[in-house]
């Protein structure tokens, strides 16, 4: 059945990637991977543009790197949010005795990733692009959306939780799980994601891309 797959790109690299051997993941290949029987119309990656930080000044050009990598592969859609930073105060888990309660720390939040996958997920339903969605998100926020699109529009919807099986950190989301939000419920496996990484180098019309060295 034809098959879009709808890919939260933080929530996936916080809950799965993050610290893996995993992060430079072949989208398209992976979609095929974890859904071997369904025709794959097209992968929607939500992301937003990370900005250089004094601690980790690389990241940006590592996902520079990526979002170019994934941009080779015609059937993936690079969907972008973007991120907010402002100072707020926070308290302090352990104040010191007469000390201050509170530090004044950068704030970032990404913004509009999940509202686009819905948006994006209910219209491809409506305009029948089709049969089966497969959302890769542990995000509870997305179960709304996809009650909407398997009651409303009467299709199937599954989710793919971007829990490895080793992660004792993060559980499943309650709402995503429950009998009456999606058709399915699935974790990703790790073998799908070892069998689904680009090369080291990803050629595009300008030249080589490289993986980046710390992953």
């Amino acid at each position: 059945m034809d098959t879009i797959v709808y890919i939260d790109g933080f929530n996936l690299y916080y809950c799965c990637l993050r610290k893996s051997p995993y992060r430079w993941l072949n989208l398209s290949a992976l979609a095929r991977n974890l859904l071997p029987n369904n025709n794959i119309v097209q992968a929607k990656y939500f992301t937003a543009n990370v900005t250089p930080r004094p601690g980790n000044p690389q990241q940006h050009t590592d996902q520079q790197a990526y979002l170019r990598a994934l941009a080779t592969l015609p059937d993936v859609e690079i969907i972008r949010g973007h991120f907010l930073s402002h100072p707020t105060r926070m308290p302090l888990t352990n104040p010191l005795p007469g000390g201050p309660r509170t530090v004044e720390v950068m704030k970032t939040e990404e913004k509009g990733s999940d509202v686009n996958l819905a948006a994006h997920m209910l219209i491809d339903g409506i305009k029948g692009r089709y049969k089966v969605a497969v959302v890769i998100s542990n995000d509870s926020d997305l179960a709304t959306p996809i009650r909407m699109v398997k009651d409303e529009l009467g299709l199937k919807v599954g989710v793919m939780l971007p829990l490895l099986h080793n992660n004792k950190k993060r559980h499943p989301s309650r709402e995503l799980t429950k009998r009456d939000t999606a058709t399915f419920v699935k974790r990703i496996s790790e073998q799908a994601l070892k069998n689904s990484l680009f090369p080291p180098i990803v050629q595009n019309t300008i030249g080589p891309i490289t993986k980046p060295t710390d992953w």
